[in-house]
């Protein structure tokens, strides 16, 4: 814990993107009910990652990094272009024929996102706040994710204010679904 106590903002969402990716991986070559599972694992990740970086990041680095609204307006259109094919994914669902060329095509959209990130946005970040302030942001982003919804929700909007509105609700009803599928999946049925 003291680890993630020290742990700044930019070295958080990095650690993120490299889960993303390892997960987009595994899905990828995983077969049934493992496929399914560490979609829903990526799913989630996506989710709060997105909602996070909308609630804290991006506003951050709009006000404090040069051309701050060019890059954090480009970013969030990434964003919701691919909280929309996310949904759209999700609804497929993994036995789909077609899911698999969607999900590769996906995957390289939301690669290429987190590069611009890393090459824009991050470093603009840590030359313009203290090591304090990017501290501290790592623990803003983990509060945002542990309210944040756990499946997109593409038409909530993509500003700061909506998922802050809209964000704890739907996180609410996204964890209670995601509790009842787990309990049908380990019951089987069975009653």
């Amino acid at each position: 814990m003291a680890t993630a106590q020290k742990q700044d903002v930019i070295d958080l969402l990095l650690d993120q993107h490299i889960q993303i990716k390892t997960l987009f991986s595994q899905v990828s070559s995983a077969q049934g009910a493992q496929k399914r599972e560490l979609f829903e694992d990526l799913v989630r990740l996506l989710a709060v990652h997105e909602s996070a970086e909308e609630i804290v990041v991006h506003p951050t680095a709009r006000r404090k990094i040069e051309h701050g609204k060019r890059v954090v307006d480009a970013r969030t259109e990434e964003e919701d272009q691919a909280k929309r094919k996310l949904a759209e994914l999700y609804e497929l669902g993994v036995d789909h024929p077609s899911f698999d060329s969607s999900l590769a095509a996906f995957a390289e959209a939301v690669v290429e996102h987190a590069s611009r990130e890393e090459s824009e946005e991050f470093p603009a970040l840590r030359q313009s706040l203290s090591a304090e302030q990017l501290r501290r942001m790592a623990g803003a982003v983990r509060a945002a994710e542990a309210a944040a919804p756990t499946r997109p929700h593409p038409h909530s909007g993509e500003s700061r204010m909506a998922n802050l509105a809209a964000g704890p609700p739907m996180a609410v009803f996204d964890r209670l679904r995601d509790t009842v599928r787990g309990w049908r999946e380990s019951n089987d049925g069975r009653d």
